[in-house]
């Protein structure tokens, strides 16, 4: 299959993805940030303030899409104050015209509704997000500046499972454009949203490790992962083909709660592929590259 990827990388985009996790609660149980992060960042909103996100997580989930889509048609070098006030300044024509390539649909109440999010999200920036942008901006930057590198060297497939740790997309999507953006707060899962002809991938990217002599989060994973034998025991079933979530239930006897639990511990770990099929419908397969990961991991944090 053939497609184009784009390395992208702004401070707005984590702005995006760390509003959506403190105001939607979404993920919250697989993300390393945790139900903690949360709690810590209560205290530095007033209660009446605490509504406003609660009431802001009530509004389609899909607006988020329309926000990263604005994001993508960013002015050259756009940062969070001038985007914040291209979104709630520009003319309405001008938000639908940047929005119709990626959703067709979009309509005047879609961009009133967008505006509505530009004072939260301000003030979001203020009391938490800026006093970390300068640190998160550069480990963003750095990284993708080293995926740019291996555009040169990996062909589209490989560089995409390289960099999300085992997403596939298979022939029959209708896909001409891959965007690639590297996130903090969404590790260690990806997200991804379909547009019209677009794809726009989140991938993992770990803050640096802090104490050498502990092991590192990538090891954590991977071990835990493994320690547990239904997971194992799965991964067996979908070492020979990929296999769809309906065989997983119908062949391994795990409810599709347990199920899903494993598989989320399976892919941050990198030991899952998962082959999109089309925009609604997800094969699984054993991610090789994992086994031979945790061998790399473990051998180099015990120093053989």
């Amino acid at each position: 299959m053939y497609y184009d990827v784009k390395i992208d990388v702004s401070p707005v985009y984590e702005l995006l993805s760390s509003f959506i996790i403190y105001t939607t609660r979404k993920w919250v149980n697989n993300l390393d940030v945790g139900t903690e992060w949360i709690e810590s960042l209560d205290s530095r909103f007033s209660e009446e303030d605490r509504q406003r996100f609660t009431d802001t997580a009530a509004l389609p989930f899909t607006d988020y899409d329309l926000l990263y889509a604005l994001v993508l048609e960013r002015s050259t070098d756009s940062d969070i104050d001038s985007f914040l006030n291209e979104l709630a300044e520009d003319e309405e024509d001008t938000l639908l015209h940047k929005l119709k390539s990626y959703v067709p649909a979009v309509n005047s109440e879609d961009i009133s509704r967008l505006r509505s999010y530009v004072p939260l999200l301000r003030l979001w920036n203020d009391k938490y997000f800026r006093e970390i942008e300068e640190q998160y901006a550069s480990l963003l930057d750095e990284d993708a500046a080293e995926k740019q590198a291996l555009m040169h060297k990996m062909d589209p497939d490989a560089l995409l499972e390289y960099a999300s740790g085992g997403l596939v997309l298979e022939p029959q999507l209708p896909i001409k454009k891959v965007v690639l953006l590297p996130s903090i707060h969404f590790r260690p899962i990806n997200t991804y949203c379909f547009y019209e002809s677009t794809l726009l991938i989140q991938y993992p990217l770990d803050l640096p490790e802090l104490d050498e002599d502990e092991p590192p989060i990538c090891l954590l994973r991977l071990t835990r992962a493994l320690a547990n034998p239904e997971r194992l025991r799965l991964l067996r079933y979908v070492a020979d083909e990929p296999k769809s979530l309906q065989e997983l239930l119908q062949n391994l006897n795990e409810t599709e709660e347990q199920l899903m639990h494993h598989m989320m511990r399976l892919r941050v770990a990198g030991l899952l592929r998962v082959h999109l099929m089309d925009r609604d419908n997800e094969k699984f397969s054993i991610r090789p590259d994992g086994a031979s990961e945790l061998q790399m991991f473990l051998e180099s944090y015990i120093r053989l």
